[in-house]
């Protein structure tokens, strides 16, 4: 594909006529909301993305992590969209863990990636540049998740509600310019004593609202992913958003690492849910998890010495299983690998392990 209709694709995607240059004047004056956007169906069944946010060498290196991923084989990238963010303080390492690191059997030790690169800052209104980024590094995103930095993430408390859902939403649209046809967004911070019915109650709505201004303004899926200490994290959460929620307006994330290490059997829960996944967080664990883990990790736990989550084909997650029922049901999306930390290797070298797997154990092509 050439550049220019790469970009013109990409970058035009999200915008009705008023948003082309040289459009007529009287087209340009239009009330409400934009059109819903009209995506056609992929012809790719599964497309197999990639988080780029690792411990042990990428976190704070997005770029890197892009052109690796790319490197590897991977066509897809998920981001959150804070990374595009004007930042208020001095780059963090994200997902980055102090030292001193293991000595892992094989030899191999972190010994750190040195200083964060210089963030750069594409949203709110420079998705243009950033499309620019991607085409030399020969990548698209999935989405482009979550919400603006610096905004609230507590979706229990109803008075931040309206700040939330627009936050949100904004970078729903940003994505949007990419010619993503879904989000995804983590919940808050959990408390220690969990979270309540009455959180769950105003989750739901938070979460419903936001879902069908979505769909309604962009025309996009929405999915809340369930992720260990956030404020959907075991089945009895997941469930009551589900049951508590339109279908066309919320779906589910399902992260097999997260699902497991929670307690839950991905297979299983993803047999009851169905068409409610809008997306797939692919990830392994040890194999003493399979089926759901009866020792729940507490917050605070070193990945970079002692992880959880691990390149697929360790054994933990039946992934064979998890396609046969993706292919009984008919489904379609994005499966995005996602390692938080890669201890043992670069993780460059874990991304190529799980490559592999897809191709050799799964029969799928990036």
């Amino acid at each position: 594909m050439e550049r220019r209709q790469f970009l013109t694709n990409a970058g035009l995607a999200g915008l009705g006529v008023a948003g082309i240059a040289g459009a007529p004047a009287a087209a340009q004056t239009c009330e409400g909301p934009l059109k819903p956007q009209v995506f056609h169906e992929q012809q790719q069944r599964y497309r197999i993305g990639h988080t780029t946010g690792a411990a042990g060498g990428w976190a704070g290196h997005l770029f890197k992590s892009f052109r690796e991923a790319r490197e590897v084989g991977y066509r897809y990238v998920e981001v959150f969209g804070t990374s595009f963010c004007k930042q208020t303080r001095p780059p963090g390492m994200g997902n980055e863990q102090p030292g001193p690191y293991k000595v892992w059997p094989d030899g191999y030790v972190y010994k750190g990636s040195g200083p964060p690169e210089p963030n750069e800052v594409y949203f709110p209104d420079d998705a243009e540049g950033l499309m620019h980024r991607m085409y030399e590094i020969g990548l698209q995103f999935s989405c482009v998740t979550g919400g603006v930095l610096g905004e609230p993430t507590d979706f229990a408390d109803p008075a931040l509600r309206s700040r939330m859902i627009d936050s949100h939403f904004a970078m729903a649209r940003f994505s949007r310019r990419f010619g993503c046809d879904h989000q995804k967004t983590n919940t808050g911070r959990r408390r220690p004593e969990g979270t309540t019915l009455a959180d769950l109650k105003e989750i739901a709505i938070t979460l419903d609202m936001l879902g069908r201004r979505m769909k309604e303004e962009l025309g996009i899926r929405f999915g809340v992913h369930a992720h260990l200490f956030s404020q959907i994290q075991n089945l009895n959460e997941i469930d009551y958003v589900m049951e508590n929620t339109n279908p066309d307006h919320v779906g589910l994330v399902l992260d097999t690492g997260h699902v497991t290490m929670a307690g839950m059997d991905p297979v299983a829960l993803g047999k009851r849910l169905g068409h409610r996944v809008v997306e797939y967080h692919f990830k392994d664990t040890a194999p003493e998890d399979r089926g759901g883990t009866k020792h729940v990790p507490e917050r605070g736990r070193n990945m970079m010495n002692d992880p959880y989550f691990y390149p697929l084909g360790t054994g933990g997650v039946d992934f064979p299983a998890i396609m046969a029922n993706l292919d009984a049901i008919g489904w379609r999306g994005f499966l995005v690998v996602e390692l938080d930390a890669s201890p043992w290797r670069p993780p460059k070298e874990s991304a190529r392990i799980t490559a592999n797997y897809f191709r050799d154990v799964l029969k799928l092509e990036l």
